[in-house]
């Protein structure tokens, strides 16, 4: 399973936001290169990149910051947020993003969804953000009617292989993954799953591996401290 340590991105700082509210917002890090750095440096391969005010507005405001980490980085960069038209997408890909994240252009347009996946193949992840068990979209300001699990589903049947799952109500809270919705996830899907949300503990990361999933994200707990990267890399293995 692979660990994927985030930074999210705003005013080209890195941040973190609790369960989706801009207005709870802490900065982490004026420079999110070094922050990716010290990821690398202690033995991560891939990163997980958001780009909060694109997600919130479209656009690619925190570009330059996403081009410093790949310059000054060899870490496998995943990128979501803002990214709702094919030039987006090859523009980031062009800069060398191993795999972009669509969401809320993944729900509202399924046309280019579909010309994004037959175009890149793998290259493309879709990010599903569940909120009380429908999909969240623009930033999580959103919720729609539609059920995650519905979508997830579709994805799977449209052959997306990478899928993002975030449970925003475990994001940021330092209360554990929530591990059942990952594991009927993973069993019902046949994707490569990503699990995003509340992983905070070695014993996260143990039962998500054992359950199948392909990766993790983690966030908060690292810059806390509660959870070190060679010791989540350790339990992954």
């Amino acid at each position: 399973m692979i660990v994927l340590p985030a930074i999210d991105l705003v005013g080209g700082k890195a941040v973190r936001l609790f369960q989706g509210d801009y207005e709870k917002m802490t900065v982490y890090n004026e420079n999110p290169a070094d922050a990716a750095r010290s990821f690398q440096e202690a033995g991560a391969a891939w990163l997980h990149v958001v780009d909060l005010e694109g997600a919130r507005d479209g656009g690619t405001p925190n570009l330059p910051s996403v081009a410093r980490i790949l310059r000054e980085t060899e870490l496998q960069v995943e990128l979501g947020g803002g990214i709702r038209d094919m030039e987006t997408v090859e523009r980031y890909l062009g800069l060398g993003v191993r795999r972009v994240i669509l969401g809320t252009a993944a729900v509202r347009d399924r046309a280019f969804l579909e010309a994004a996946l037959g175009r890149f193949g793998s290259r493309v992840a879709v990010g599903v953000d569940l909120r009380d068990g429908f999909v969240a979209i623009r930033g999580w300001r959103e919720v729609t009617d539609l059920p995650a699990r519905d979508f997830c589903a579709e994805l799977a049947a449209m052959g997306l292989q990478t899928l993002i799952c975030t449970d925003i109500s475990r994001d940021g809270a330092m209360r554990g993954t929530n591990r059942q919705l990952y594991r009927e996830l993973n069993a019902a899907l046949g994707l490569d799953l990503i699990a995003s949300g509340g992983v905070s503990t070695p014993e996260d990361l143990r039962e998500l591996k054992e359950s199948g999933v392909y990766g993790a994200i983690i966030g908060k707990a690292l810059y806390t401290g509660a959870l070190t990267l060679p010791a989540a890399l350790e339990a992954a293995r």
